[in-house]
């Protein structure tokens, strides 16, 4: 027994000696400091212990306390001060959409690695205009935070993925109204980068919208991707106290169910002889594996939901990246939206005439 004990805490030791010598030697600033940063973001970027240096927002009083309320931090409401400082290597940006071209594009033109929330521009003519003024300054690390793609779940699902046969999948995404800002640019992004970045480039097979009086909006799409098909309920006609979000993949070994991003089920398919199921003759109990899921008992860091969410990971992808860069990275950068925006502009397209 003493063994044991000896073992474990020798495991102990070097997994706490191991998180102390991860360090982060860069400086970072951080745009925008709304509620979603404040809650989703910051806490991430203190938790790794990230030399923040500035934190830039619109109003002069917010700055004067949040020099005052984070130590070492200089609050401040010019964006220039952040950009002229040769000491910051990673920016930050969660500022309000509407602003986020312009911010991204000056950052970009500094020389320096950004970090985007979606959406990193209001259109594909912006979108094209950032992708050049890269090419043009040079190539930078640029990640858009789209946390869906760095979520634990996600990279299980991808893992299994590669080793099977897609058939086809259903994707249910649905909140409560929306009338304080773009639905498709603000909440249906998600779900739409969410199936490119896991299948692939896509087109809109088929495409319909329904508008309830008191200005819900729900979008069908069938998606057609290289060999996998896809239909989706993108809808605001439902509530935010119940919000849904169901992603069901058929492939030939079985059914993948991910609910949420907080837990990922597997369903081995059933066998079948010239097209007979033999469950049907031979009935027995579904054995559903669950592949991921927080345990809401242990309050550890990795049973957090800001970690199930992707919002730590997609953080400590750019800081890492940050600090060991590498050159012309573009797989969760600006060109990997590229597809999203296409089928948000035909989409835009197609409800605007249907308006």
């Amino acid at each position: 027994m003493e063994y044991l004990d000896n073992i474990i805490d020798r495991y102990k030791r070097i997994r706490s000696m191991r998180e102390l010598r991860h360090t982060y030697t860069q400086q970072y600033a951080l745009v925008g400091f709304g509620n979603h940063c404040a809650n989703n973001l910051l806490p991430v970027i203190q938790h790794l212990q990230l030399p923040l240096k500035y934190i830039c927002c619109t109003s002069e009083k917010k700055a004067e306390l949040i020099s005052q309320k984070y130590r070492g931090v200089k609050g401040t409401t010019s964006l220039q001060d952040i950009l002229l400082d040769d000491t910051i290597a990673g920016v930050f940006v969660t500022a309000h959409p509407h602003s986020h071209f312009q911010i991204a594009s000056e950052v970009i033109k500094a020389g320096k690695s950004l970090f985007i929330e979606k959406p990193p521009c209001e259109n594909e003519r912006e979108l094209k205009t950032l992708t050049d003024t890269i090419k043009l300054y040079g190539a930078k690390l640029i990640i858009v935070g789209l946390q869906r793609r760095f979520a634990p779940a996600t990279q299980i699902l991808k893992k299994r993925l590669k080793g099977e046969t897609i058939r086809h999948y259903h994707y249910r995404y649905l909140t409560g109204l929306y009338p304080e800002g773009d639905i498709l640019f603000d909440l249906f992004i998600h779900p739409l980068d969410y199936v490119t970045f896991l299948f692939g480039e896509a087109k809109i097979k088929s495409l319909d919208v329904i508008r309830s009086r008191d200005g819900g909006q729900t979008l069908f799409l069938i998606l057609e991707h290289q060999e996998i098909t896809g239909m989706l309920e993108l809808s605001t006609d439902y509530s935010w106290q119940d919000a849904q979000e169901q992603l069901s993949i058929s492939t030939d070994k079985g059914l993948y169910v991910l609910e949420k991003m907080e837990q990922l089920d597997f369903t081995p398919r059933r066998s079948a002889v010239l097209g007979i199921p033999l469950e049907k003759v031979f009935p027995n109990n579904v054995a559903t594996i669950c592949l991921y899921g927080r345990n809401n008992f242990v309050p550890t860091m990795a049973n957090n939901q800001i970690v199930s969410q992707g919002f730590f990971s997609e953080i400590k992808t750019f800081a890492d990246r940050v600090e060991n860069y590498h050159e012309g990275n573009h797989a969760l950068g600006l060109e990997s939206v590229s597809h999203v925006y296409s089928l948000m502009t035909e989409i835009h397209n197609y409800t605007s005439k249907k308006s």
